[in-house]
Protein backbone atom coordinates (compact mmCIF):
# COMPACT_ATOMS: atom_id res chain seq x y z
CA UNK A 1 0.00 0.00 0.00
CA UNK A 2 1.18 3.10 -0.73
CA UNK A 3 1.15 6.48 0.53
CA UNK A 4 -1.55 7.98 -1.42
CA UNK A 5 -3.56 4.99 -0.31
CA UNK A 6 -2.72 5.09 3.42
CA UNK A 7 -3.19 9.34 3.68
CA UNK A 8 -7.23 8.47 1.60
CA UNK A 9 -8.07 5.28 3.76
CA UNK A 10 -7.19 7.16 6.85
CA UNK A 11 -9.38 10.10 5.94
CA UNK A 12 -12.12 7.89 4.71
CA UNK A 13 -14.01 7.02 8.13
CA UNK A 14 -13.98 10.75 9.21
CA UNK A 15 -15.28 11.62 5.67
CA UNK A 16 -17.96 8.92 5.80
CA UNK A 17 -19.14 10.41 8.94
CA UNK A 18 -19.16 14.31 7.90
CA UNK A 19 -20.95 12.91 4.68
CA UNK A 20 -23.53 11.14 6.47
CA UNK A 21 -24.50 13.67 9.22
CA UNK A 22 -24.40 16.58 6.45
CA UNK A 23 -26.24 15.00 3.77
CA UNK A 24 -28.83 16.75 3.98
CA UNK A 25 -27.90 20.00 3.58
CA UNK A 26 -25.86 18.92 0.66
CA UNK A 27 -29.00 17.50 -0.96
CA UNK A 28 -31.02 20.88 -0.35
CA UNK A 29 -27.73 22.76 -1.52
CA UNK A 30 -27.81 21.23 -5.39
CA UNK A 31 -31.60 21.64 -5.27
CA UNK A 32 -31.05 25.43 -5.03
CA UNK A 33 -27.73 25.22 -7.40
CA UNK A 34 -30.57 23.75 -9.94
CA UNK A 35 -32.57 26.70 -9.44
CA UNK A 36 -35.09 24.83 -7.59
CA UNK A 37 -37.54 27.12 -5.26
CA UNK A 38 -40.64 25.55 -4.10
CA UNK A 39 -41.24 28.37 -1.14
CA UNK A 40 -41.93 31.64 -1.95
CA UNK A 41 -39.76 34.40 -0.81
CA UNK A 42 -40.85 36.62 1.99
CA UNK A 43 -40.09 40.49 2.25
CA UNK A 44 -37.13 41.45 4.47
CA UNK A 45 -34.03 44.02 5.11
CA UNK A 46 -30.34 42.58 4.37
CA UNK A 47 -27.94 43.26 7.15
CA UNK A 48 -27.51 46.85 5.52
CA UNK A 49 -31.30 47.80 6.20
CA UNK A 50 -31.92 47.64 2.93
CA UNK A 51 -35.36 45.90 1.79
CA UNK A 52 -35.17 43.17 0.42
CA UNK A 53 -36.81 39.74 -0.69
CA UNK A 54 -35.13 36.67 1.61
CA UNK A 55 -35.38 32.60 0.85
CA UNK A 56 -36.24 30.17 3.35
CA UNK A 57 -33.09 29.27 5.07
CA UNK A 58 -31.56 25.44 3.92
CA UNK A 59 -33.23 23.96 7.64
CA UNK A 60 -36.88 25.37 6.07
CA UNK A 61 -35.32 23.30 2.43
CA UNK A 62 -34.37 20.55 4.58
CA UNK A 63 -38.24 20.51 6.35
CA UNK A 64 -39.71 21.20 3.37
CA UNK A 65 -37.80 17.74 1.92
CA UNK A 66 -38.70 15.79 5.25
CA UNK A 67 -42.57 16.68 4.80
CA UNK A 68 -42.52 15.43 1.46
CA UNK A 69 -40.53 12.45 1.52
CA UNK A 70 -40.13 11.67 5.14
CA UNK A 71 -36.69 11.26 7.16
CA UNK A 72 -35.35 8.95 4.44
CA UNK A 73 -35.76 11.14 2.23
CA UNK A 74 -33.58 13.41 3.23
CA UNK A 75 -30.59 11.09 2.32
CA UNK A 76 -31.80 10.56 -1.22
CA UNK A 77 -28.50 10.22 -3.11
CA UNK A 78 -26.58 9.26 -0.07
CA UNK A 79 -25.48 6.13 -1.31
CA UNK A 80 -23.98 7.31 -4.74
CA UNK A 81 -21.67 9.82 -2.63
CA UNK A 82 -20.30 7.24 -0.29
CA UNK A 83 -20.03 5.01 -3.04
CA UNK A 84 -17.49 7.93 -4.78
CA UNK A 85 -15.39 8.02 -1.23
CA UNK A 86 -14.83 4.54 -1.39
CA UNK A 87 -13.56 4.56 -4.99
CA UNK A 88 -11.59 7.49 -4.43
CA UNK A 89 -9.84 5.96 -1.61
CA UNK A 90 -9.28 2.85 -3.24
CA UNK A 91 -8.40 3.38 -7.14
CA UNK A 92 -6.72 7.08 -6.77
CA UNK A 93 -3.35 5.96 -6.75
CA UNK A 94 -3.94 2.99 -9.28
CA UNK A 95 -5.37 5.85 -11.47
CA UNK A 96 -2.27 7.51 -11.16
CA UNK A 97 0.63 4.35 -11.49
CA UNK A 98 -1.80 3.52 -14.41
CA UNK A 99 -1.35 6.61 -16.32
CA UNK A 100 2.84 6.04 -15.91
CA UNK A 101 3.09 9.26 -13.42
CA UNK A 102 6.12 8.06 -10.97
CA UNK A 103 7.28 11.66 -8.79
CA UNK A 104 9.18 11.53 -5.88
CA UNK A 105 6.44 14.21 -4.25
CA UNK A 106 3.48 11.63 -5.08
CA UNK A 107 4.24 9.59 -2.12
CA UNK A 108 7.15 11.64 0.01
CA UNK A 109 5.14 15.44 -0.31
CA UNK A 110 7.21 18.37 0.94
CA UNK A 111 6.47 19.36 4.06
CA UNK A 112 5.68 23.52 4.17
CA UNK A 113 4.65 23.70 7.88
CA UNK A 114 7.62 24.87 9.57
CA UNK A 115 9.56 27.30 11.17
CA UNK A 116 12.16 27.54 7.83
CA UNK A 117 11.78 30.28 4.87
CA UNK A 118 9.21 29.04 2.52
CA UNK A 119 11.02 27.47 -0.56
CA UNK A 120 9.12 27.90 -4.07
CA UNK A 121 10.29 24.57 -4.50
CA UNK A 122 8.33 22.61 -2.43
CA UNK A 123 4.92 24.44 -3.01
CA UNK A 124 5.74 24.14 -6.77
CA UNK A 125 6.08 20.09 -6.04
CA UNK A 126 3.31 20.69 -3.57
CA UNK A 127 1.19 22.05 -5.59
CA UNK A 128 1.78 19.41 -8.64
CA UNK A 129 1.37 16.23 -6.43
CA UNK A 130 -2.11 17.88 -5.08
CA UNK A 131 -3.08 18.71 -8.92
CA UNK A 132 -2.48 15.40 -9.88
CA UNK A 133 -4.51 13.83 -7.16
CA UNK A 134 -7.40 16.21 -7.42
CA UNK A 135 -7.47 15.14 -11.27
CA UNK A 136 -6.99 11.19 -10.39
CA UNK A 137 -9.61 11.32 -7.72
CA UNK A 138 -12.00 13.50 -9.88
CA UNK A 139 -11.73 10.72 -12.83
CA UNK A 140 -12.65 8.28 -10.49
CA UNK A 141 -15.41 9.81 -8.40
CA UNK A 142 -17.54 11.65 -10.70
CA UNK A 143 -19.55 9.53 -11.95
CA UNK A 144 -21.09 8.64 -8.58
CA UNK A 145 -21.42 12.40 -8.10
CA UNK A 146 -23.24 12.50 -11.50
CA UNK A 147 -25.69 9.42 -9.93
CA UNK A 148 -26.23 11.21 -6.94
CA UNK A 149 -27.20 14.65 -8.01
CA UNK A 150 -29.92 13.22 -10.40
CA UNK A 151 -31.12 10.89 -7.81
CA UNK A 152 -31.68 14.18 -6.19
CA UNK A 153 -33.05 16.16 -8.73
CA UNK A 154 -35.46 13.71 -9.28
CA UNK A 155 -36.96 14.97 -5.84
CA UNK A 156 -38.35 17.85 -8.55
CA UNK A 157 -40.08 15.98 -11.15
CA UNK A 158 -40.88 12.74 -8.73
CA UNK A 159 -39.41 10.52 -11.39
CA UNK A 160 -39.30 6.66 -10.26
CA UNK A 161 -36.70 5.59 -11.77
CA UNK A 162 -34.58 7.41 -10.33
CA UNK A 163 -35.25 6.21 -6.82
CA UNK A 164 -32.54 3.88 -5.99
CA UNK A 165 -29.35 3.42 -6.77
CA UNK A 166 -29.27 0.78 -9.21
CA UNK A 167 -32.24 2.87 -11.34
CA UNK A 168 -30.35 6.02 -11.29
CA UNK A 169 -27.15 4.21 -13.31
CA UNK A 170 -29.33 2.28 -15.33
CA UNK A 171 -31.74 5.63 -16.37
CA UNK A 172 -28.17 7.59 -16.70
CA UNK A 173 -26.80 4.57 -19.10
CA UNK A 174 -30.25 4.32 -20.76
CA UNK A 175 -30.08 8.44 -21.49
CA UNK A 176 -26.63 9.37 -22.40
CA UNK A 177 -24.42 5.99 -22.25
CA UNK A 178 -20.85 6.01 -20.65
CA UNK A 179 -20.79 9.57 -21.49
CA UNK A 180 -23.29 10.48 -19.49
CA UNK A 181 -21.88 9.24 -16.04
CA UNK A 182 -18.91 11.99 -17.12
CA UNK A 183 -21.15 15.33 -17.41
CA UNK A 184 -19.91 18.42 -15.74
CA UNK A 185 -16.83 17.46 -15.41
CA UNK A 186 -15.15 19.91 -17.32
CA UNK A 187 -16.01 22.75 -14.92
CA UNK A 188 -15.72 20.37 -11.95
CA UNK A 189 -12.29 19.69 -12.77
CA UNK A 190 -11.49 23.77 -13.47
CA UNK A 191 -12.87 24.67 -10.40
CA UNK A 192 -10.91 21.85 -8.05
CA UNK A 193 -7.78 22.79 -9.69
CA UNK A 194 -7.98 26.51 -9.96
CA UNK A 195 -8.45 26.39 -6.31
CA UNK A 196 -5.18 24.07 -5.44
CA UNK A 197 -3.14 26.50 -8.01
CA UNK A 198 -4.17 29.72 -6.49
CA UNK A 199 -4.05 28.37 -3.04
CA UNK A 200 -0.65 27.50 -3.34
CA UNK A 201 0.52 30.23 -4.83
CA UNK A 202 -1.08 32.45 -2.26
CA UNK A 203 0.67 29.94 0.39
CA UNK A 204 3.70 30.69 -0.19
CA UNK A 205 3.49 34.37 -0.68
CA UNK A 206 1.82 34.73 2.38
CA UNK A 207 3.97 31.81 4.49
CA UNK A 208 6.85 34.13 3.09
CA UNK A 209 5.96 37.08 3.91
CA UNK A 210 3.00 37.28 7.01
CA UNK A 211 3.15 34.25 9.03
CA UNK A 212 6.76 33.59 10.25
CA UNK A 213 5.54 31.06 12.65
CA UNK A 214 5.10 27.27 12.10
CA UNK A 215 1.96 27.36 14.84
CA UNK A 216 0.41 29.68 12.53
CA UNK A 217 1.34 27.93 9.13
CA UNK A 218 -0.73 25.18 10.17
CA UNK A 219 -4.10 27.25 9.08
CA UNK A 220 -2.42 29.03 5.90
CA UNK A 221 -4.14 26.48 3.53
CA UNK A 222 -7.22 25.49 5.17
CA UNK A 223 -7.99 29.09 5.68
CA UNK A 224 -6.94 29.83 2.10
CA UNK A 225 -8.76 27.32 0.46
CA UNK A 226 -11.79 28.14 1.65
CA UNK A 227 -11.15 31.63 0.19
CA UNK A 228 -10.21 30.67 -3.18
CA UNK A 229 -13.17 28.06 -3.08
CA UNK A 230 -15.63 30.86 -2.99
CA UNK A 231 -14.03 32.08 -5.90
CA UNK A 232 -14.31 29.21 -7.97
CA UNK A 233 -17.85 28.17 -6.68
CA UNK A 234 -19.99 29.67 -9.53
CA UNK A 235 -18.07 26.43 -11.73
CA UNK A 236 -19.85 24.29 -9.05
CA UNK A 237 -22.39 25.64 -9.83
CA UNK A 238 -21.98 25.24 -13.45
CA UNK A 239 -21.07 21.42 -13.02
CA UNK A 240 -24.02 20.57 -11.33
CA UNK A 241 -26.52 21.73 -13.68
CA UNK A 242 -24.21 20.17 -16.26
CA UNK A 243 -25.00 16.55 -14.37
CA UNK A 244 -28.78 17.29 -14.96
CA UNK A 245 -29.05 19.53 -18.59
CA UNK A 246 -30.72 17.36 -21.18
CA UNK A 247 -31.44 14.36 -19.77
CA UNK A 248 -34.79 12.45 -18.81
CA UNK A 249 -35.69 14.31 -15.57
CA UNK A 250 -38.13 17.47 -15.61
CA UNK A 251 -35.58 19.46 -13.72
CA UNK A 252 -33.24 19.40 -16.53
CA UNK A 253 -35.57 20.66 -19.29
CA UNK A 254 -37.65 23.60 -20.31
CA UNK A 255 -39.20 25.06 -18.69
CA UNK A 256 -37.21 24.21 -15.36
CA UNK A 257 -33.81 24.49 -17.23
CA UNK A 258 -32.96 26.32 -20.16
CA UNK A 259 -31.31 24.00 -22.86
CA UNK A 260 -27.29 24.19 -22.59
CA UNK A 261 -25.30 23.39 -25.54
CA UNK A 262 -22.33 23.52 -23.34
CA UNK A 263 -21.16 24.31 -20.13
CA UNK A 264 -19.75 27.59 -21.33
CA UNK A 265 -23.13 28.54 -22.49
CA UNK A 266 -24.87 27.33 -18.89
CA UNK A 267 -22.43 29.67 -17.38
CA UNK A 268 -22.89 32.86 -19.54
CA UNK A 269 -26.40 32.29 -18.61
CA UNK A 270 -26.59 31.56 -15.06
CA UNK A 271 -23.58 34.85 -15.12
CA UNK A 272 -26.44 37.13 -16.99
CA UNK A 273 -29.38 36.22 -14.45
CA UNK A 274 -26.92 36.51 -11.79
CA UNK A 275 -27.90 32.77 -10.69
CA UNK A 276 -24.00 31.78 -10.80
CA UNK A 277 -23.84 32.08 -6.87
CA UNK A 278 -26.71 29.76 -6.59
CA UNK A 279 -26.39 27.83 -3.05
CA UNK A 280 -23.06 30.20 -2.15
CA UNK A 281 -25.39 31.12 1.10
CA UNK A 282 -27.43 28.89 2.86
CA UNK A 283 -28.61 30.93 5.79
CA UNK A 284 -28.91 34.28 4.22
CA UNK A 285 -30.60 33.77 1.19
CA UNK A 286 -31.73 36.60 -0.77
CA UNK A 287 -34.07 36.63 -3.74
CA UNK A 288 -32.43 37.71 -7.42
CA UNK A 289 -34.81 37.39 -9.96
CA UNK A 290 -33.46 36.38 -13.85
CA UNK A 291 -33.49 39.18 -16.18
CA UNK A 292 -35.87 37.31 -18.47
CA UNK A 293 -38.25 37.71 -15.30
CA UNK A 294 -38.01 41.60 -14.71
CA UNK A 295 -38.64 42.19 -18.56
Amino acid sequence: MDEIEKEKIAALPSQLLITTICHPMEYAKVLIQLGYEPLPPRRSTTLFGRPAMILPNVFQYIKFIKKSDGFFGCYTGLSARVLGLIASSQLTSKVIHACGIDLPEINDPPNIVSDDEPKLEDYYKLGRRDVIMHTASVLVSYPFHVVSVRMMAAFIGKEEEYSSLLGAIVSIYRDDGILGFFHGIIPKLLADLTCVAVTGILAYYVNKYLVKTKDLRYYTLPLLTFVTSTITYPLVVVSTCMAVAGCSLRAGNPPLMPAYPSWQACWRELLRNKQHKRGSSLIFRYYIAPIAATQ
